[in-house]
């Protein structure tokens, strides 16, 4: 950095954006915010230098840069009001996000804000890096520590009543307790969440993380239906923002529609208008598992997971549901093995599904005590034997009937005879 500083003036901000290369323009700016001058024109133009001197930092990928700039600001922050303190703080811990790899510094360098936040007792900036900071440590899976962090923070922003920050905290400790399994905690905090954004007007992103969220536990809860609708909400707010989760919104929309058996849907959602937007790997995934669930194909549904594994089985949410789907596509495969038999050896079973017969052989005691099919396995043999379907015997309900009769008819006569007596 140059010791000698440039004027905070609208020319020198021009010469910092003609120059020929980004370390030149750089070097220009870092000079720019080193004047004396504390007239408000020349506060407003450093502002202006450090949110482009921030885009600049960013582009270069220089992580530490950027968190040093929030250092050397610090005596920069007393001259100007609080808000825009807040603003240019977020600004830079949001240009640090954007660089792939910096997770640690950011946790690092919200933990230095907080600490100074703290000093200055700058509350409302506080709160807010505190947030950020939690939701890093979720991400980093510290989730121990993030719910500490948030717990008390839940207090004091409930105590202040500040409901737009209330539902970002809100929906982080859904999401928070959602990765700790546990569901009811999860639901709870989304409700505070939809409650305190009731309230308010909710921006639209934040509107459509809500209904993703929504869409989340409904589909863990094994209510697609719901969820689908949930997902269609969350995509079609961010597919108007143009926010990168529209793809996971669709993906997850497409994820209900495979879930609940409607799996030829999904071709018809993918080459829609909306949907031909985010053709790619993401979908090419679901629509490659959709395919194997109409063929009720064991052997395609597995093809799918080798050559889309980042799509589903790094994908948290879809992968919690990929369990559940092989176990259906397994007994729709063995149903449709065994249906021209009345019986069948299991090995030839196992053959044919190209599967360990140990494996085999549980998965259809499990399905004939379940009543997915009516059956016995002769293990003696190594067969299975399949009965035909029983018919359903009449007389045992209108039996069932008559006896809860009679038993009523009992129950009035003593309650009368109770009367008589008395």
């Amino acid at each position: 950095m140059s010791t000698s500083y440039l004027p905070a003036t609208t020319d020198s901000i021009a010469q910092a954006l003609e120059a020929k290369n980004p370390s030149e323009s750089i070097s220009i700016f870092y000079r720019i915010l080193e004047s004396p001058s504390s007239s408000p024109e020349s506060l407003r133009i450093k502002e202006q230098s450090i949110t482009n001197l921030s885009d600049l930092l960013r582009q270069e990928n220089r992580a530490e840069e950027l968190r040093s700039l929030l250092t050397q600001l610090r005596p920069f922050f007393a001259l100007i009001p609080k808000a825009k303190t807040a603003k240019i703080v977020r600004g830079i811990i949001d240009a640090v996000a954007k660089i792939p790899g910096t997770s640690d510094l950011q946790i690092s360098l919200c933990k230095e804000m907080v600490l100074w936040t703290r000093a200055e007792k700058r509350t409302f900036l506080r709160q807010r890096v505190e947030a950020r900071l939690a939701a890093l440590l979720m991400e980093s899976k510290e989730y121990s520590e993030a719910l500490n962090l948030l717990s008390g923070l839940i207090k004091e922003v409930r105590r202040l009543d500040d409901k737009l920050l209330l539902v970002d905290i809100d929906l982080l400790e859904s999401k928070l307790h959602f990765s700790l399994r546990n569901l009811p905690k999860a639901k709870a905090a989304l409700t505070a969440a939809r409650t305190a954004a009731n309230a308010i007007y909710v921006p639209p992103a934040q509107q459509g993380t809500i209904d993703l969220q929504s869409g989340i536990l409904h589909a863990e809860e094994k209510d697609y239906k719901t969820g689908y609708s949930y997902f269609f909400e969350a995509f079609e707010a961010f597919n108007a923002l143009e926010d990168p989760r529209a793809v996971f919104s669709l993906k997850y929309m497409l994820l209900c529609k495979i879930m609940v058996s409607q799996a030829d849907d999904v071709a018809g959602i993918i080459s829609s208008k909306a949907g031909l937007q985010y053709v790619g790997p993401e979908l090419d995934a679901m629509k490659a598992v959709a395919d194997a669930h109409s063929k009720r194909s064991l052997k395609l549904f597995e093809t799918a997971l080798r050559d889309f594994k980042a799509q589903l089985e790094e994908d948290p949410i879809v992968h919690r549901h990929l369990s559940s789907l092989y176990d259906t596509l397994l007994e729709q495969n063995l149903c449709r093995l065994i249906e021209p038999f009345s019986r069948v050896e299991i090995a030839h079973i196992a053959d044919l599904i190209e599967l360990p017969i140990d494996h085999v052989e549980k998965k259809l005691s499990q399905m004939i005590l379940d009543k997915k099919f009516a059956g016995t396995l002769d293990q003696g043999a190594g067969c299975l034997v399949i009965f035909d379907d029983p018919k359903t015997d009449v007389i045992y309900p209108a039996t069932l009937e008559t006896i809860s009769n009679v038993g009523k008819v009992v129950d009035s006569l003593y309650v009368r005879s109770a009367k008589i007596m008395a």
